[in-house]
Formats: C-alpha cells, structure tokens, sequence
C-alpha cells in the first residue's frame, strides 16, 4: 500500500474550495484503496513569521514522512496527460514507495533549494494557479488516476 500525502503552504478554510478537495478525496480514497493506493493525508503549514519561502521549504521539511519519494508542484515542472499521470503513480507504488508526497508551495513558490531536491517535479501548464486552487486540482487528478487504473468510466479520453 503507498500512503499519498499532500503537503501544503497555508490552511484551506472552509468553503467551496474545501468542499470540492474533500469531495476528491474521498473519491481517491474508496477508489484508491483497491489499487494500493492511499489513503490521502493532507499536511498544512503556516509561516506565522512570513519568513519566506526558506522558512517555508523548512517547514514542509519537517512535514514530508521519513523516506517519501516527493513530487513538487511547480510551473516549471513536467506536464503530463492525466494517462501519464495514473501510470506514473502506478510506477511509484509498483517500486516499492511507501510514501508518495506532492508538495504545494505558498504565495511565491518553493524555494530553489527544496524544489531541487524533489524527486519529481509536476506542472499543471505554463499558467500560474491559485495555491489553494491546486489542491483541488491535484485531489481531482489522483482520484481520475485512480479510476484509471480502475478501468472505471470516469476519464474519458
């Protein structure tokens, strides 16, 4: 079984963002668990300090589990078709990965440092989202992921 977690900038309030992401990740979730694949933990961190985005790399640091093959959110990152994206997360779980941690920085980004020390690096386009919109996002990609996997009619390419 590969635990997924998301470890994130900020705190998602409730609202329609919160209900859509927990929406997703139940859906992930029930789907997931056939799979080996969860659940989904969410981890959220706050720079009381507004210290910057070093404070913020440490911060999510301490928050990874021990040993997670961790995949960052970045513009820069590689765009994947949502295919591509279910066999890669297939790929990480059939190698033996425990943890798989997807990584969303806050207002500016991930800190140079910390993104190059992912082991895998996503990009949703060359646009720049709301992180909070992300989250949504990314909770909807893993569940599609897994319905792909599944064989289930959810994505239809």
């Amino acid at each position: 079984m590969t635990r997924v977690h998301l470890c994130a900038v900020g705190r998602l309030r409730s609202g329609p963002e919160r209900d859509l992401f927990d929406d997703y990740v139940t859906r992930f979730d029930r789907t997931g668990r056939a799979l080996g694949l969860g659940p989904l933990t969410l981890h959220e961190v706050e720079d009381k300090k507004n210290a910057g985005m070093e404070a913020e790399a440490e911060l999510l640091t301490r928050a990874l589990p021990q040993g997670a093959f961790v995949c960052v959110m970045d513009e820069r990152g590689r765009t994947l078709t949502s295919p591509d994206f279910a066999d890669h997360l297939a790929r990480w779980r059939d190698a033996g990965r425990q943890d798989v941690a997807f990584v969303i920085g806050g207002a500016d980004g991930l800190a140079p440092a910390f993104r190059a020390r992912a082991d895998f690096a996503l990009s949703f386009g060359a646009m720049v989202w709301p992180h909070m919109l992300v989250r949504v996002m990314l909770a909807e990609q893993l569940y599609r992921a897994t319905s792909i996997l599944a064989g289930a009619p959810y994505h239809r390419a």
